[in-house]
């Protein structure tokens, strides 16, 4: 292997460990102020950033996989992480489809949803940065893996666009539902990144858990 794709792996295995750890970090942040200040999406977003950081471990073994040999299938660690993946995902909209029931019989708001906005600025910055790095590597190795994980990492932006558009909208009109439709956007993307995780561990190739797109 050349110098140069060497250190483009590198570059892409490095990447992969700081989703890995932004996640850990973003997971974290929005727990704890999603339960402090009592919003159910931002609560519901850290809960996804951990689900996430599952992800990301796969994908991390599938970039040092994929280095050692281009062309070879997914391994049982890999597929593994996808089932297990989707299960995370599943089991998550559950539990938010139940904290939105309480939330709605109890007539529940928010007390605030300003780091609801603060916390999905940075995710949309730090996600579309990741999108443009990794589908820039991907490109230059010619692997289609690595682009595809790139695309994935597009429903994190849409994610993180549900959460800014509902907070958004609760801190300016007080809107008493807009946490709720906010968590509930975050359902519709957790069910069909878990469906398409348990569709990607069947197949032998490509390693992601969404649809994996060629560029466009």
């Amino acid at each position: 292997m050349a110098t140069d794709e060497r250190h483009l792996y590198r570059q892409a295995y490095l990447l992969s460990l700081f989703t890995i750890f932004y996640n850990i970090i973003e997971g974290v942040v929005s727990m704890t102020l999603g339960y402090s200040d009592e919003t159910i999406a931002l609560f519901g977003f850290g809960v996804d950033s951990f689900i996430e950081v599952m992800s990301g471990i796969g994908i991390a073994i599938m970039i040092l996989r994929i280095q050692q040999n281009p062309g070879s299938f997914k391994s049982g660690f890999e597929i593994k992480a996808l089932k297990l993946t989707g299960i995370a995902f599943y089991l998550f909209s559950v539990g938010l489809l139940a904290g939105i029931a309480v939330n709605v019989l109890n007539h529940h708001k928010p007390e605030t949803t300003l780091w609801g906005i603060v916390i999905s600025l940075i995710s949309i910055t730090v996600m579309v940065w990741l999108m443009s790095a990794k589908k820039k590597i991907g490109k230059q190795l010619h692997s289609e893996p690595i682009v595809a994980d790139a695309d994935c990492t597009r429903v994190c932006v849409y994610m993180s666009l549900v959460l800014l558009a509902s907070s958004l909208i609760y801190e300016l009109t007080g809107f008493a539902y807009a946490d709720v439709i906010g968590a509930a956007g975050l359902i519709y993307f957790s069910i069909s990144e878990g469906r398409e995780a348990f569709e990607k561990a069947k197949e032998k190739e490509c390693s992601c858990g969404c649809h994996c797109e060629t560029d466009k």
